[in-house]
């Protein structure tokens, strides 16, 4: 089959509605959504049961940037920032040094063990180099596996922090294979400047969305995520355009943006949630066309060997090494580890050599493809078991509710109180949105003489205005007294 602007709609939504399906049965049966997904994508592929003919690298990899931008920008909204802060150190040297001796190591078994040149055999490193969070938080979900003390906020930071770093590997050895003439300094200097730009641009596109976004007056609430995603892609595109990294820019954005004050930021999360999984399926749909299974089984013997060799060596190797200088216990290190899935990044940056025309570029392609499989087949069907077997879960009921459980969820409020907005109130004259509000405490209305009002995050204070706070404890009305600048009183109870 042929795809054609008549009949994409109609065969694009239906791989869209088996895929959504079929990921009810990955949460009960533990089985990771990238695996149905790409096997959907191969099974209506050129050699699968619907034949639709896809062989176009290109388009590929302009899906799966786009797709990466939502993905990477949704992780860092979801990120809360007081728990990352204090394992921050050991989840950016994993996302970083980590990354690069996982390449360098299994680089150096590629080119011992294939007629790979020693560049492109640290290119197909660098592109497997980098670990998969959506697909390792899917299985921890689909099991209700809480992790013990700050290990999951490290897995969070490094999964979501670490593709940059891949990235900047995959572009600078890509460029050796290609220009092998090519002075290996030139490749340091651009490290460098794409995180170094990357990460300044991050910071300071992360503090003018968010000027943006609380100071913009729009008619309709919807508009402003659609404001959120103009944003994003402003930060990635002007990044790249300036020659930093546009991925490490979006994640370090939303991270900003994610423990910042927005207006409207919980119909931001749930849009930026929905589409998160949205382009997850369209991109492995995508990327499961891409392949053509009859070319990746005959590599299917080296293609074991070298992702072996990345589960129970390189990686191990990595982690060890990047976290020698903190303090973590045995266990906690051997998981982080095992935890290290490849999914859909690597296949995406496995285009790029596909584009570039290198000789190898077919091979590395499907070599990658079958290690990312793999992964997922041997690394997250294990997950919950590793996990119990090393002591480092929690049982279900403890698990811990996280910052967007919290903003998502509708907890009942047991604490309630009127606070009249005093002339000399800082908060005059303010927008709510501007305040430090605890995010266990809402205003369920304000009284402004002989009128009532529904607030909002654009609501302007007045003085003499009387809000009717509600928190779900005693210490929510003290944080809104201490935002107030006002002393605490009496709390009355609802019953």
């Amino acid at each position: 089959m042929i795809l054609t602007v008549e009949n994409i709609f109609l065969v694009g939504s239906l791989l869209l509605l088996a895929s959504i399906v079929a990921s009810n049965a990955s949460y009960k049966f533990g089985v990771p959504t990238l695996l149905l997904f790409l096997t959907i994508g191969m099974l209506a592929g050129s050699d699968g049961i619907v034949g639709i003919d896809f062989d176009n690298p290109k388009a590929a990899q302009f899906i799966g940037i786009v797709s990466l931008n939502f993905i990477l920008f949704s992780g860092g909204l979801d990120t809360n920032w007081k728990e990352v802060k204090p394992i921050f150190r050991q989840g950016a040297v994993l996302a970083t040094a980590g990354v690069f001796l996982t390449a360098v190591s299994l680089g150096t078994f590629v080119y011992l063990i294939t007629d790979f040149t020693i560049f492109e055999s640290m290119l197909l490193g660098s592109i497997v180099s980098s670990t998969d969070a959506a697909a390792v938080f899917s299985i921890l979900r689909s099991k209700s596996l809480a992790l013990k003390s700050k290990l999951r906020p490290t897995l969070e930071l490094e999964s979501g922090s670490n593709d940059p770093m891949a990235y900047v590997l995959t572009i600078a050895f890509l460029s050796l294979v290609v220009n092998q003439d090519q002075n290996v300094w030139s490749i340091v200097i651009l490290f460098f400047q794409q995180m170094i730009i990357g990460a300044l641009l991050g910071f300071g596109f992360g503090w003018l969305s968010k000027k943006i976004i609380n100071n913009i007056n729009l008619d309709f609430e919807g508009l402003y995520p659609v404001l959120v995603i103009a944003l994003m892609f402003i930060t990635f595109g002007a990044t790249d355009f300036v020659g930093g990294n546009g991925f490490l820019a979006i994640y370090i954005c939303a991270l900003y943006l994610g423990n910042q004050n927005l207006m409207h930021k919980k119909t931001i999360l749930k849009m930026y949630d929905g589409l998160a999984w949205l382009m997850q399926i369209v991109l492995f749909l995508t990327l499961g066309l891409l392949v053509y299974p009859s070319h990746v089984f005959p590599l299917m013997g080296i293609g074991l060997l070298i992702s072996l060799f990345l589960i129970i060596v390189a990686r191990p190797v990595g982690v060890f090494l990047s976290l020698v200088f903190f303090k973590m216990k045995l266990r906690r290190r051997l998981y982080i580890s095992w935890i290290g899935l490849r999914g859909a990044v690597p296949i995406v940056f496995a285009t790029y050599p596909l584009l570039a025309g290198i000789e190898k570029a077919s091979m590395i392609f499907n070599i990658v493809f079958f290690i990312s499989v793999t992964s997922v087949l041997i690394q997250g069907t294990t997950l919950p078991i590793v996990a119990k077997w090393l002591s480092v879960a929690l049982p279900a009921k403890a698990k811990p509710v996280t910052d967007i459980d919290k903003l998502m969820s509708n907890m009942p409020k047991t604490a309630m109180k009127e606070i009249r907005i005093m002339p000399d109130c800082k908060a005059v004259d303010k927008k709510i949105v501007e305040l430090d509000f605890p995010e266990n405490a809402i205003i369920a209305m304000v009284k402004r003489d002989d009128k009532f009002i529904t607030p909002n995050g654009s609501t302007l204070i007045k003085a003499n205005d009387i809000w009717v706070v509600l928190s779900d404890s005693q210490q929510g009305i003290d944080r809104v007294n201490v935002c107030l600048e006002e002393k605490p009183a009496n709390t009355k109870k609802k019953k």
